[in-house]
């Protein structure tokens, strides 16, 4: 996961597997895939909000945003309701989940 200088969301990449449970029962690739849909559903169409995004490969994922200041609130709360998120599974999991969030000035 990438921030910028104001700490807000500017992209996010999650990619394998889990491993930590049969493909289809896997709870942590369950969990992890919840949080990246929702964000990506709850940002598609937001005004002020611009998002690019792709699946390169099973089990990969890539979000991009940029913002304009009418969105930069609501994506500073999404982003951290992400980053929250995922860093909650990985304490859960170490195994299974690294999370990694970068701050670019």
């Amino acid at each position: 996961m990438v921030l910028d200088d104001a700490g807000i969301l500017r992209s996010c990449s999650v990619q394998g597997h889990a491993g930590a449970g049969c493909k289809g029962s896997d709870i942590v690739c369950a969990a992890v895939s919840v949080l990246t849909r929702t964000i990506v559903r709850v940002l598609s169409g937001r005004k002020g909000i611009y998002i690019r995004g792709s699946i390169p490969g099973e089990g990969n994922f890539l979000l991009e945003a940029d913002y304009s200041e009418e969105g930069k609130e609501f994506l500073a709360a999404a982003g951290a309701f992400l980053s929250e998120g995922l860093t909650s599974v990985a304490g859960e999991f170490p195994d299974n989940c690294k999370v990694n969030i970068e701050r670019r000035i």
